[in-house]
């Protein structure tokens, strides 16, 4: 097994608590210690010492299974950003900011996100139908996961 890159667990532990995002800790390694690390290797290591998880997972907003390819795609970036913002996990004040924007947007238009992964650019902004899609997302015909209760 390799050495571990790690160079002191106490400070790391301390980037967690503080709330850093991974590209942070990617740079503050390769700037304090010039080791090279990836977002993966911090995800890893908080997960496997138990640490809080960074990912809010909202089912209510993503209720589709996403192909890895498409998690780059605006409307993801903006329901993944409102997923951290309900869990009440930080959100950077520009993304907040655009995450507003980006919501003002939706409601104005009366539009809701709707994703197709066989058709680019795979998130679309489409009609919301009256009393059935009342949140920021077309609500699936077929869920492919299950959408608890809010509650």
């Amino acid at each position: 097994m390799p050495a571990s890159k790690i160079q002191d667990h106490t400070e790391v532990k301390r980037w967690f608590d503080e709330g850093a995002t991974y590209p942070q800790m990617v740079d503050r390694y390769r700037e304090k210690y010039n080791i090279e690390t990836t977002i993966q290797m911090w995800s890893n290591y908080g997960r496997r010492r138990g640490l809080k998880r960074r990912v809010a997972w909202d089912p209510q907003l993503l209720p589709w299974k996403v192909r890895d390819e498409h998690r780059n795609r605006g409307h993801y970036v903006m329901l993944t950003r409102e997923a951290r913002r309900r869990a009440g996990l930080p959100v950077p004040e520009d993304g907040l900011r655009r995450l507003e924007s980006w919501k003002a947007k939706l409601q104005k238009s009366g539009r809701v996100v709707h994703y197709d992964p066989d058709v680019e650019p795979y998130f679309f902004a489409v009609p919301a139908r009256p009393g059935i899609d009342t949140d920021l997302i077309r609500v699936p015909d077929k869920v492919e996961r299950a959408l608890p209760s809010r509650e």
